[in-house]
């Protein structure tokens, strides 16, 4: 679809679920995309780490795109970049602190001279073909969060973005109700707002209530300290640092994820006072009382440092009497992970502390208060809840209505609406879907490769070669080789009947060579059921001599 004398919006990526936020918008034949983002894989996509939005619906309207405009330096928004940036082939718009994040990913893939970045200072206007667009600093998890105003011919969005209200905030300058209010005066048509949340009737809090619970925690504790936090979250770090000076201890900060968020931060101007992090060395040497360490893997990352802390393959040792304070919210899904971590650590004595023992964490996006005052600043004539699955996105319409914002549309990935002029409505469907970063490879989510893996975890393989002579004749015994069976010790009995069915079928008179590989792999997924109740991937290789 090519947008007309319209504004059009459409998702791919982030409505109906939480991460991957990928956003167009569409005016005179033109479209611009709002944020990139990734969401981590589960189970389901065994040796998947990286699931990638699926951009087809705009690459083939490349020569539409005008380009990318980046709110915050978050994964689940800036994390499909190096991935998917360069075959876009349009430039990427972005605040100092999260242009630098941007940057790093682009060097590490080796394609930062070939992507075009362009740094803009918070609150300066830019053109992005017909799209007048300025960031509007609001509060959040991570340094230079923004808002967007996006000022189009047919109306203008307030974009939010990732967003709380923060009224002293440890980093940063967010938009004063003054500057939301004077936005709000001047129109807003749409408001296009972070749903997160919305389920929470209590506003989220802020990051130096969060100091005071940390400082009175890690005061009270009398062996070594973990607080394990989100990389990304500058303010946190500079809480922590605070904390270790006001509880006398030396901080430690442990995986590459924080320190490249350190050195970005520090880059642009945030945690000049961070204090200087000693080694793990010289944090094992120190008495117990006297460190604190800052790790990354609060979320139950196999590889972070908080896991490999646990099994005791990290320089930094815990044992009983020491504490892990978990300074971030567990993540739907990652339940298991942090689970067994937590396990791990209480087999060892240490004592572990999260939100629900102590005030060590706040949320960086809005409850309902926040969401209401916002609406009550901007004014929009209607609402378009994004970034939440889709419980979250028809609460949010609800309760905008019932907040006295006049008009509220739920659409989610895939859904082509027009929000102006007019009454707002869906008009068409994108292509949407999930891509897999598996290795160095991007792979449909669905494809033959994922769907082969998943039934291979599910079921197990058995492979079988079998030898035929002239005239189809079976030349020797079938080989049988099984892997992920539940057999057993009951191993070379199953071996056994598989050859023997998959000779029997092989020796069948002669037929082509499909026919007996489709013979033989039947014949043997019939024995493995019968043995298991499974059916395996059955691979066979028939060789003629």
């Amino acid at each position: 679809m090519t947008p007309k004398n319209e504004l059009l919006f459409c998702a791919l990526g982030g409505s109906g679920e939480i991460g991957m936020n990928v956003n167009l918008y569409g005016t005179h034949g033109k479209w611009l995309m709002v944020d990139c983002g990734v969401t981590f894989a589960d189970a389901g996509y065994p040796g998947i780490d990286l699931i990638l939005p699926d951009l087809q619906f705009i690459e083939e309207r490349r020569d539409d795109l005008t380009g990318i405009v980046i709110t915050h330096g978050h994964e689940d928004h800036i994390g499909a970049l190096p991935y998917l940036a360069e075959d876009l082939g349009v430039p990427l718009y972005a605040t100092p602190f999260t242009a630098g994040l941007v940057r790093g990913k682009l060097e590490e893939e080796g394609i930062a001279h070939r992507v075009k970045l362009r740094v803009i200072q918070p609150d300066e206007r830019f053109d992005v073909g017909p799209f007048g667009c300025r960031f509007v600093p609001v509060a959040h998890s991570i340094p230079e969060a923004n808002a967007l105003v996006i000022d189009t011919p047919e109306g203008r969005v307030f974009h939010t973005g990732d967003w709380k209200l923060d009224a002293a905030p440890v980093l940063g300058n967010p938009a004063s109700a003054e500057a939301l209010s004077a936005i709000g005066a001047a129109g807003v048509d749409v408001m296009v707002c972070d749903s997160t949340n919305v389920f929470n009737i209590e506003a989220s809090g802020s990051e130096s209530e969060v100091r005071r619970g940390l400082a009175e925690t890690v005061a009270a504790a009398r062996g070594r300290v973990l607080v394990t936090t989100f990389a990304s979250n500058a303010a946190r770090l500079h809480t922590l640092g605070e904390v270790a000076r006001e509880t006398g201890r030396q901080l430690c900060v442990t995986g590459r994820s924080l320190d490249r968020i350190i050195k970005v931060a520090r880059a642009t101007g945030y945690l000049t006072d961070f204090p200087d992090a000693i080694d793990p060395e010289t944090a094992m040497r120190l008495p117990r009382d006297r460190v604190l360490i800052v790790a990354t893997g609060g979320q139950g990352e196999p590889r972070a440092a908080l896991a490999r802390i646990a099994d005791g393959s990290h320089q930094i040792k815990l044992a009983a009497g020491d504490a892990v304070i978990f300074s971030s919210k567990q993540i739907p899904g990652n339940e298991v992970a942090i689970g067994r971590i937590q396990n791990i650590l209480a087999g060892k004595g240490v004592t572990m502390i999260t939100e629900r023992q102590a005030h060590v964490h706040v949320s960086g996006h809005p409850g309902r208060p926040e969401l209401a005052a916002m609406y009550g600043w901007i004014k929009p004539k209607l609402l378009v809840p994004v970034h939440g699955e889709m419980r979250h996105l028809q609460e949010h319409a609800r309760f905008a209505q019932a907040e006295g914002v006049p008009a509220a549309l739920v659409q989610t990935n895939g859904d082509i609406v027009r929000l102006l002029p007019g009454p707002a409505a869906k008009v068409g469907n994108a292509t949407v879907g999930r891509l897999v970063l598996d290795g160095d490879v991007i792979l449909p989510a669905d494809g033959a490769t994922m769907n082969e893996r998943r039934k291979i975890a599910i079921n197990g393989q058995v492979s079988v070669a079998v030898a035929l002579g002239k005239g189809g004749r079976l030349l020797g015994r079938p080989e049988v080789r099984v892997q992920g069976l539940p057999v057993e010790e009951d191993r070379a009995d199953f071996i056994a009947d598989a050859r023997d069915a998959a000779a029997e079928a092989a020796n069948g008179g002669k037929r082509s060579l499909d026919r007996v590989r489709e013979d033989v792999r039947l014949a043997v997924r019939r024995i493995a059921t019968r043995w298991t109740g499974k059916k395996p991937i059955v691979d066979v290789l028939v060789i003629e001599a």
